[in-house]
């Protein structure tokens, strides 16, 4: 099979991947999105419908075109995946879909040769390769004694719906992070709930700033630098209070325990040794980034991440990772793809002297 050639693909078409996507096209460069969901959105798509515009930790308006007016009551699945589609459309984006990547690979020895990425739907060849894939399709379950013996239900937040169906009965939120906390308020609207984490949480009074901000992702930053795994920005930055956080704060939702320390079929054994009787336990226990289609190229150091250069894996600077560790954040997405494409216009054999196109 002949592979489509390109000068770049790139892997997923969320915040990451379109940002991307947009700076190579100013670039005039020849370029392919390569995209595994069935229409635009990226991750919005599967967010549950009671995420509203007005309870998202902030977007970012996708580089050349600002958001629409916001309906802070809308969904964020439905306004965002609009906002995606429209974008798209509006720069004749090269996105196609739905694609699923499942390797990419050196053609050759050479450092400055060309990339492999093999597909659902056919093989490419380029010289390097932006991945955005997010960790949206790689939920976190945690391996707990006797997790296999409970007789009531177990979902991770990736399958969550609504509160509504929980209603009745008693659910065990696991997980210290915004999505934790969040449904927390949720749930505990319509039915009991406990919640237990692995280390107290840590609440932040202040205004998060600019430089909070900052500090918060060159934490984050200095980790992926080291080749370990990226961690969230929540774990650097605290929780921020809310109005609706603090409400659950009041009606006792947020009182936290220690981890359980085991699964029982009928609810979980606590630290103290007390039985908790429960019918749902949720798994609020984040993500991991979707690279198993990097395998091929051994990545992946002793620390058990990849080490990186800015957007620029280290060991490969054909390889850059967008929506990765410190620019996991809509904003860092944004800026993370303007600094891949500049990146990628100084490797070997890229086309020579393409400015920016000025849209009209």
């Amino acid at each position: 099979m002949i592979p489509d050639r390109t000068d770049v693909v790139v892997i997923g078409a969320g915040q990451a991947g379109l940002s991307a996507a947009y700076h190579l096209q100013r670039r005039g460069l020849d370029y392919a999105v390569l995209d595994g969901e069935e229409g635009p959105g990226g991750a919005w798509r599967h967010r549950w419908k009671s995420l509203s515009m007005a309870t998202v930790n902030g977007i970012s308006d996708l580089p050349g075109i600002p958001k629409p007016e916001v309906d802070p009551a809308e969904p964020s699945s439905r306004f965002l995946t609009r906002y995606f589609g429209t974008y798209e459309a509006q720069l004749g984006l090269s996105v196609r879909r739905p694609v699923n990547v499942r390797a990419v690979r050196r053609e050759d020895d050479d450092p400055a040769g060309r990339l492999r990425i093999e597909t659902s739907d056919g093989e490419w060849s380029a010289r390097a390769v932006i991945n955005a894939t997010g960790t949206w399709t790689r939920p976190f379950w945690p391996i707990y004694p006797g997790r296999d013996l409970f007789r009531g239900r177990q979902l991770h937040v990736a399958d969550y719906v609504s509160a509504e169906e929980f209603r009745g009965k008693h659910v065990i939120v696991v997980g210290g992070g915004i999505s934790a906390v969040g449904l927390l308020a949720e749930i505990s609207l319509v039915t009991s709930t406990s919640w237990f984490t692995r280390r107290e949480p840590v609440w932040r009074d202040g205004p998060f700033d600019a430089r909070a901000g900052h500090d918060a992702v060159a934490l984050v930053e200095e980790r992926v630098r080291q080749g370990l795994p990226p961690q969230s920005v929540v774990s650097v930055t605290g929780l921020i209070w809310t109005p609706a956080l603090r409400d659950a704060r009041d009606r006792g939702a947020l009182d936290r325990q220690p981890m359980f320390t085991s699964i029982e079929p009928d609810g979980v054994c606590r630290a103290d040794g007390s039985l908790l009787k429960a019918d749902v336990i949720l798994w609020a226990t984040g993500f991991r980034a979707e690279l198993e289609h990097l395998a091929p190229l051994h990545l992946r150091g002793p620390g058990g991440g990849i080490a990186m250069d800015g957007t620029q894996v280290a060991a490969e600077p054909r390889i850059h990772l967008v929506g990765y560790g410190p620019s996991s954040s809509t904003i860092g997405a944004n800026r993370a793809g303007r600094a891949a494409v500049a990146a990628i216009m100084r490797l070997p054999g890229m086309p020579a002297g393409v400015e920016p196109v000025t849209w009209g």
